[in-house]
Formats: structure tokens, sequence, C-alpha cells
């Protein structure tokens, strides 16, 4: 797991236009597959789980762009 901590603010965001890029591509990939007459199941399903992982990566990221705020 990458340690976000001592990313600048401006490295932040180019990382996490990088990973909703990514999350796109296996999005699309994911679709095309789909839509084939015999679709590789198992395939699909590895993308979905790296797709998956890149939403989590997406949300760390975020974090540390969104200051948490104290009510």
């Amino acid at each position: 797991m990458i340690d976000y901590s001592i990313f600048s603010e401006d490295a932040l965001f180019a990382r996490l236009r990088e990973l909703q890029q990514d999350h796109a591509d296996f999005d699309a990939a994911i679709q095309a597959l789909a839509a084939t007459p015999m679709p590789d199941l198992l395939l699909i399903g590895r993308l979905k789980r790296k797709k998956l992982a890149l939403k989590d990566e997406i949300s760390r990221v975020e974090s540390y762009l969104t200051p948490d705020i104290i009510a």
C-alpha cells in the first residue's frame, strides 16, 4: 500500500487522475468483454476485482485531498 501522506497535493491530484483513468479503462474493457457472444466470465471477474481495488485506492487518495470535517 502506498503512503500518500508524503505526496504533495499536485502529486495526489495527478495520481487521482491516473487512477480514475485506469478505472474507466477497466470499465470499458469489462463492458466490451461482456458484449461478446461468449464472454470470458473468469476474465471479467478478475477485471471487476481490479476495478474494485482501484476504486478503493481512489477513495484513499481522495481522503488525503479532502480534509476531515469535525462537527
